[in-house]
């Protein structure tokens, strides 16, 4: 075995080495290293870019330890806020970068965040400093260990934080530190953040809110005490280490979830009725304008009916503000705004069968719709309340597409804020006089420049233009985009590379690249920092690379998205497939060299491409997939599937678990060892039935990482693997 080994590595170098002569380029070679160790292409951004109070600066951290103010109407720098360097220093000695930082309200005070080490996607664990700006002193949040979440009093004057699952205060005038929630324990109960599923599935680690007045903190408490355990083994040690943690999978329970609001002045906790039903969500709560009144998001299992319930604080009592329901799911955002009367709110709703924003009133009434067409807002900007306009970005234009606009609060005189075409995301200023934009297109890094509201160019703050000369310097291939047919004949968008010296009396390999999961999208006319330099790399070795948005994508409307409801994998997989068999078509590509990639759901849905398209597709990778939708979290999976005992056939019928006996090409497998998002477990069942079933497959397990494979040397050594692989088994017929 080792000598056809090393036999057939030979064979592919010196197939590369031909085609590479046969080529015979003029410009620099992409490398692994270039792309994961030297990190050439990765573009310079804003780091941490925040508007001050007054609308009219912004601050930014620069050179990891300074937090310098600028001016948003000339762009110029100010002064610096804060240089650590020299004033605080670590066990080392040295000077810790600043990995974040809060102002207090009245901008007096800043928390800093120091050593941050990463829980699960968004959770994390610092060091917090409070750095008093007029007195220049720094000092630890708190002595007793280290902090999340930290979050300032509306005065300024505490600070409120969690710690081991239990929420705490800090005086900051009399440096009293004293816990009000004493029940949090690991596994069983926690106050003022949430639990992974919550955390993974509704997108926020937040569990607590100080009122609007500082008297009050609404928090959550979850009792996870039933929810079953997931357990990984980490291998550091002689004996590896079990770490368990409380991970409902699809039709298991969930935890209990109770809102709680606690008054500081009598110390007491009044419990939110949120009704006797258990089994529902809780995934948002925000206080009012009122400090005496709390929204509380309530949502049944199945995730298609959606209340806001208005709470009393002082009695926890609550009356229905809001209420919708749809006959697939509805997805949670954080658009609710209250406008300053007290008396109404802004939110997103599909209810029109498209994403657009609405005005109610707080008793429950639709005021107006504010938005109308076939197209989706995309982000609910929020709403410069002193002139009545409402700023959004959407897919107007395309889905490919985002781009700002304004409207008035009734809905009238709508306009386009962003005109280039690509990809816009602004940040707007506390007044919203001014937004900070992040453009970019599928072929040019990303762009940032300093706007007024009216879209008016004020200062360009940064342009990637040596990363320009660089992709230049490397001759990247131009992306097309085009569309082409789904299973069912739907015109879908996609995105083609060519090799640069592309020759159309040739046939080239086809390299597939998806996603492909509910809302997700690929196809968009924005920068690709993840993986677009690999992408040009291939087409650079001779490969022509392709993505497709399936059916099931984002953008498009809700019909659009939500059409594989039920039956998750389905659609995608049979879109895919079509795809790739008319691509086989053309002329200059070659259809017995055909691979697809993909990452989570995108190898979930290339398990599956080379099982029902085992004609078509001659090699696959799957990077941490779900092999069967029983493995993964309720939240998420229920949403789209509802449970298991409910639809058991939309479960097994489309989990290429089951369907090992089909897969003809070549299969490369990689997992995470550590990974608490889609479990190990999904590959190594996939690998037992492989197994079972007598089909070769190739398999590499990164010990000891989650489900992003990152760290030390685990991206590089991957994207090796699979850049191996493909030569082995795509890139020229001699290896075959």
């Amino acid at each position: 075995m080792k000598k056809v080994f090393c036999f057939r590595n030979v064979l592919l170098i010196l197939t590369v080495s031909i085609l590479f002569v046969h080529y015979q380029p003029s410009f620099a070679q992409i490398t692994l290293e270039n792309i994961w160790k030297e990190r050439t292409f990765v573009p310079r951004t804003i780091r941490l870019g925040k508007s001050m109070l007054d609308g009219e600066h912004y601050t930014r951290v620069e050179n990891n330890y300074k937090i310098n103010i600028y001016s948003y109407s000339t762009g110029e720098f100010v002064r610096t806020l804060l240089d650590i360097e020299g004033q605080l220093a670590d066990e080392s000695g040295s000077t810790p970068r600043i990995d974040n930082y809060f102002f207090s309200q009245q901008e007096d005070k800043l928390l800093l965040a120091f050593n941050t080490e990463s829980i699960y996607r968004y959770s994390s664990i610092s060091d917090f400093f409070v750095y008093d700006i007029s007195e220049e002193t720094f000092t630890p949040l708190s002595e007793n260990g280290r902090q999340r979440l930290p979050q300032f009093s509306p005065d300024g004057s505490k600070v409120a934080f969690v710690r081991d699952n239990n929420i705490f205060i800090k005086d900051l005038i009399s440096g009293n530190e004293y816990q009000i929630t004493i029940d949090g324990k690991y596994n069983q109960v926690i106050n003022g953040t949430t639990d992974w599923v919550y955390e993974e599935e509704f997108g926020f680690t937040q569990g607590f809110e100080w009122s609007p007045d500082g008297k009050k903190i609404a928090y959550y408490r979850f009792d996870e005490t039933h929810v079953k355990e997931y357990n990984m083994l980490l291998y550091s040690s002689l004996y590896p280490y079990e770490y368990r943690f409380k991970y409902p999978k699809a039709g298991e329970e969930n935890a209990n979830v109770a809102i709680l609001i606690y008054h500081l002045q009598t110390g007491e906790h009044t419990q939110i009725d949120t009704g006797n039903e258990t089994n529902q969500y809780i995934p948002r709560i925000k206080w009012s304008n009122d400090p005496e009144k709390l929204a509380v998001f309530r949502m049944n299992r199945h995730q298609n009916h959606l209340e806001i319930l208005l709470a009393d604080a002082a009695t926890g009592e609550t009356e229905l503000m809001y209420d919708e329901k749809n006959k697939y799911y509805i997805d949670i955002t954080d658009d609710l705004n209250f406008l300053k009367n007290g008396k109404s709110f802004i939110i997103s709703s599909e209810k029109s069968g498209f994403n657009h924003l609405y005005h109610y009133s707080t008793d429950g009434t639709q005021i107006r719709q504010i938005t109308h067409g076939e197209w989706d807002v995309n982000n609910f900007m929020g709403i410069d309340e002193e002139n009545g306009i409402l700023y959004f970005t959407s897919f107007e234009e395309s889905p490919m597409e985002n781009h700002l606009y304004a409207i008035d609060l009734a809905g009238q005189n709508k306009t386009k804020l962003t005109h280039k075409p690509g990809w816009h995301s602004p940040s707007f200023s506390k007044n919203f006089n001014y937004f900070i934009n992040n453009f970019s297109t599928i072929s040019t890094p990303p762009v940032y420049t300093i706007n007024r509201a009216d879209g008016s160019l004020l200062r360009l703050l940064e342009d990637n233009v040596q990363l320009k000369k660089t992709i230049s310097d490397f001759n990247f291939a131009e992306p097309v985009f085009f569309t082409i047919s789904g299973e069912d004949g739907t015109e879908l968008y996609a995105w083609m590379l060519k090799p640069a010296d592309f020759d159309p009396s040739r046939e080239y390999p086809l390299f597939m690249y998806v996603y492909g999961g509910p809302g997700s999208q690929t196809v968009t006319h924005r920068w690709n920092t993840f993986n677009g330099a690999w992408f040009q790399m291939l087409t650079q070795m001779g490969y022509i690379v392709v993505s497709v948005d399936n059916r099931g994508t984002g953008g498009r409307g809700e019909e659009f998205k939500k059409m594989t409801y039920l039956q998750l994998g389905k659609y995608e997989t049979l879109d895919q497939i079509e795809a790739a068999r008319q691509l086989s078509e053309r002329s200059y590509i070659d259809g017995d060299r055909i691979a697809i990639f993909g990452w989570s759901y995108g190898g979930y849905l290339t398990s599956l491409c080379l099982a029902w398209g085992a004609d078509v597709f001659n090699a696959a990778i799957a990077v941490a997939p779900v092999t069967t939708w029983r493995f993964y979290d309720t939240i998420y999976t229920e949403r789209y599937m509802r449970t298991p005992q409910e639809n058991p056939d939309g479960y097994d019928n489309n989990s290429p678990i089951n369907f090992v006996d089909q897969i003809k090409g070549a299969y490369l497998l990689v997992h995470g060892s550590a990974d608490d998002n889609v479990h190990y477990q999904n590959t190594m069942e996939m690998a037992r039935e492989l197994i079972n079933a007598n089909i070769d497959f190739e398999m590499m397990i990164y010990p000891n990482h989650n489900h992003g494979i990152s760290g030390g040397n685990a991206r590089i050594h991957l994207y090796r693997l699979m850049t191996d692989f493909l030569g082995n088994h795509i890139l020229d017929p001699v290896i075959q």
